[in-house]
């Protein structure tokens, strides 16, 4: 019995040095009181005060939005709660097959599938496509998402990793391949620890070159961009050139879940095949209500994508123009250079303590050791006058803390360590 292994010490252990390294991550309780966003509750221990969150996904405040609300109390009050089931045995709702014909309108492709989540959706798409496909080869985006990886792997698929953004490095890795061989190039739109976007029609035309499927993550897009809330690819009038766009309700739509759109047959082996789908209990119902209701708003107006850009465009002026290391780049991702775990976390605390400001600190494995940074989501909810209070504040606590007001080229190249 002595040298039984003392598993919670064990345990203990690695949290320790995770302690130490500064990537301890504390889960910060927040409640968000209608109409208020961005204003929310933080409590912490005995104590609530309201603060302002400048790093939430919920990009444009439909989780807020009246016609939101609206839909969802009606879902209610006709018995959507719950889902009941897995969409194979007693889970499938109405108001699925509702939102999935409106997502795949939003992109213009033949059918759509949805997802609990994002993850979900990447994890049994891209594990279905290449498996199905003998023989098939990745071809990956050195920056994907960790779900984007973990379906690739479980797809037992062989993967090769092009240069981030680089289309000559994807070409040339295509070229490799004998034109018979099935290939899959996966990609995100928009990065969203560096806010880079990718060149979207560039890579579908090389890859329809060389005989290659386009996998397309779009996930910090969809809602954002496009004349319907489709995505980059609709602003760059490509859609039509990618064989799956993937998406989530859980960012710009405000909502939960995640979904893939592509033809037919395409769809209906991921909803076939992909365990993760036909062994999770469906989306809820009233989520669903609250998916279509935001869509639906998203597809007509153009009122909260133009004022979150004045918002983006406004705090990255403000931000340059006081010296702070704005990494660049074109979308509404706005991250901010600290280069150091412990100090980003110290910075990150003391902005909620003395200044009622909630960001949190981005570091490994988001994001690659010796480029962490903050990342700031601006929202058409957010005021200038509360824009001019957080530049304040960050210039505030730069200089207390000794923050760096350059950044090192491997914050602006360096791929996240997840990918």
């Amino acid at each position: 019995m002595s040298n039984t292994p003392n598993y919670n010490a064990l345990f203990a252990d690695r949290i320790d040095a995770l302690k130490r390294e500064g990537r301890y991550r504390i889960f910060a309780e927040l409640s968000r009181p209608r109409g208020q966003f961005p204003r929310v509750e933080w409590h912490g221990g005995e104590q609530m005060r309201q603060v302002i969150t400048w790093c939430s996904n919920d990009y444009l405040g439909m989780g807020h939005h009246p016609v939101v609300r609206d839909a969802m109390l009606a879902a209610i009050n006709d018995g959507a709660t719950g889902a009941g089931g897995t969409r194979n045995i007693g889970g499938t709702n109405a108001y699925h097959i509702e939102l999935e014909r409106l997502l795949a309108a939003l992109h213009d492709k033949e059918s759509a599938l949805t997802f609990t989540s994002g993850y979900s959706a990447n994890l049994a798409s891209l594990s279905v496509l290449a498996s199905l496909l003998p023989n098939t080869v990745i071809i990956s985006d050195s920056d994907n998402h960790n779900s984007m990886i973990e379906g690739i792997r479980r797809s037992g698929a062989e993967k090769v990793i092009f240069k981030h953004n680089d289309p000559r490095d994807l070409e040339a890795k295509l070229a490799s391949f004998a034109p018979d061989r099935p290939k899959l190039v996966v990609f995100e739109s928009v990065y969203s620890m560096s806010g880079n976007i990718a060149p979207i029609g560039e890579f579908a035309r090389i890859a329809k070159q060389y005989g290659a499927m386009t996998y397309l993550d779009e996930v910090h897009a969809v809602g954002m961009y496009g004349n319907r809330g489709g995505g980059v690819s609709q602003e760059q009038g490509v859609a039509d050139q990618i064989d799956i766009i993937q998406g989530t309700l859980g960012k710009a739509f405000g909502m939960q879940g995640g979904y893939v759109t592509g033809s037919a047959a395409m769809v209906d082996c991921i909803r076939s095949f992909g365990a993760s789908f036909i062994f999770s209990t469906s989306l809820a119902p009233v989520l669903c209500a609250g998916a279509i209701a935001s869509v639906s708003h998203l597809m007509r107006s153009q009122e909260e994508r133009r004022l979150q850009r004045e918002r983006v465009a406004e705090i990255k002026s403000k931000l340059l123009a006081r010296g702070l290391p704005v990494i660049p780049n074109p979308s509404h991702i706005v991250p901010v250079f600290v280069g150091d775990p412990v100090k980003v976390k110290t910075l990150t605390d003391r902005l909620m303590q003395n200044h009622n400001i909630y960001l949190q600190p981005i570091n490994y494995p988001t994001v690659a050791r010796g480029t962490e940074r903050i990342r700031i989501a601006p929202g058409p909810c957010h005021t200038s006058e509360m824009v001019d209070q957080l530049i304040d504040a960050l210039v505030t606590e730069w200089a207390i803390l000794g923050l760096p007001k350059e950044m090192s080229a491997k914050a602006v190249l360096a791929p996240s360590a997840a990918g």
